[in-house]
């Protein structure tokens, strides 16, 4: 194995990763709320830490990867509100379109999926312990935990005490003993359609304490990796430390990693803001290949800019490697020489899961094998495949995609030929238009119509 080295948040340094276990690694990231469909900025964590789980599987390690689903929460009783609809029922609406669209990436699923409604009763045993060991307090029907009794609190975001508020309301802050403590558990509220029954009374946890829990429900406390966007490193993570460890006295995880936010234009990209371009929408218009392109582009702790202009680009790069594999020879071995880009490829990815400086490296191993090829040798794919299905890429094997196009697109090429051969051709543009959003493109050849995947 390598030695791989992932940069801390909490240390603020590379850090080798050690595991509890030899070959075991858990990590844990945190996901959406689920009151609307989600954005490409909320997929970049599920990609970063679902190709992170990929890449140490490679490298020999058994990782169980957990993300979670936020599906309690202020947001969503407001959407529901504002749609007039149950909040259980908007959360189970947006939690399956979450998912439907994160399989679209067709990373994979996360080892386990959490929800806070399934993980009710270890959320009320948590927060009873900290009741019990004098780190919370009741208070009219809400839970909150004292951080002036966590003598560590602030050391995530290394903010000093003055700059910890936590932003919870005015109602909040006339039942708390500082502005600095937060919501463990909230006292059922008008309006609130959801809620449950706890030794405070009826309500629902507060939002940070969910992922407290489901970490330690799925994978104890002192695992390998946890993970999310670097917008939760203050309150959210900051608190998740707080709450574990004056708990169960012990960390909750190792190596504290965050990714950067995806900005369209001057901000990141987020509802509040309104500056969104939707996952689903993504796909439907460059394709997945495309995306995870532009994933894997950018390294994981830096902002990375969105645009039709970055994405179109990334399609050109995937491509590039599309044309290669058609060019490839599956009879031939892959030149010895070309061996050599591969570990730098995955030397890249051990230091700090570098996928920018890998895909470089990607593409100097296709700009030898083309050059080979001009030059008539034969090439064979070797361990293009291994470097491609690490990162996510592993479809452009597969030249234009022919052959994997599910019933449905299948089901709309049969139509769209029998328009044609009735000289309907609005019927048969309408139909290609249909499947391009779908990913697919059209292409009428000798042998009748097939379908390719788009770039």
């Amino acid at each position: 194995m390598r030695e791989i080295r992932l940069h801390d948040t909490l240390s603020g340094e590379l850090r080798p990763l050690e595991t509890r276990e030899p070959g075991k690694v858990g990590i844990y990231c945190c996901g959406p709320t689920v009151y609307a469909r989600i954005h490409v900025g909320n997929a970049r964590p599920y990609v970063v830490f679902a190709l992170l789980k990929r890449f140490l599987a490679h490298e020999g390690y058994d990782v169980d990867l957990v993300i979670n689903v936020t599906d309690v929460n202020d947001k969503i009783y407001a959407a529901a509100a504002g749609a007039g609809v149950p909040s259980e029922r908007l959360a189970e609406e947006m939690t399956a379109h979450y998912r439907a669209d994160t399989d679209r990436l067709e990373l994979g699923r996360p080892d386990h999926e959490p929800g806070a409604v399934a993980s009710m009763d270890s959320i009320v045993a948590l927060i009873e312990t900290l009741v019990e060991r004098g780190h919370a307090y009741p208070a009219d029907g809400d839970v909150y935990f004292d951080v002036s009794s966590f003598d560590g609190y602030g050391k995530l975001s290394n903010r000093p005490r003055d700059e910890l508020e936590q932003g919870e309301g005015d109602d909040a802050a006339a039942v708390k003993r500082s502005p600095e403590d937060f919501a463990l558990w909230k006292a059922r509220k008008d309006g609130e359609d959801t809620f449950w029954p706890s030794p405070w009374g009826e309500g629902r946890p507060g939002w940070h304490i969910e992922c407290s829990a489901m970490a330690e429900l799925l994978l104890g406390t002192d695992f390998e990796i946890h993970g999310g966007g670097s917008d939760l490193v203050f309150p959210h993570h900051e608190n998740e430390i707080a709450q574990t460890e004056a708990a169960r006295g012990e960390p909750l995880a190792r190596i504290w990693m965050h990714n950067g936010m995806v900005r369209m234009g001057d901000a990141k990209m987020a509802k509040s803001v309104g500056n969104i371009s939707l996952l689903h929408g993504a796909l439907d218009e460059h394709g997945r290949d495309a995306l995870v392109m532009y994933f894997v582009g950018g390294h994981y702790r830096q902002p990375i800019a969105f645009s039709d202009e970055t994405l179109v680009e990334a399609g050109r790069a995937a491509t590039r490697i599309r044309e290669l594999a058609r060019r490839l020879d599956a009879e031939a071995p892959a030149p010895p020489e070309l061996d050599g880009y591969a570990e730098r490829f995955f030397d890249a990815l051990a230091d700090d899961f570098n996928t920018p400086a890998a895909r470089a490296v990607l593409f100097e191993w296709v700009g030898e094998a083309n050059r080979r090829l001009d030059a008539g040798e034969r090439v064979g794919v070797g361990r293009l495949a291994e470097m491609l299905e690490t990162i996510g890429l592993e479809n452009l094997l597969a030249g234009e995609g022919e052959g994997e196009a599910d019933a449905e697109a299948e089901r709309l090429l049969d139509e769209r030929q029998r328009a044609r051969a009735e000289r309907d051709f609005a019927r048969a543009d309408a139909i290609r238009d249909e499947l391009a959003a779908r990913g697919w493109q059209v292409r009428d050849t000798a042998d009748g119509a097939r379908l390719v995947r788009s770039a």
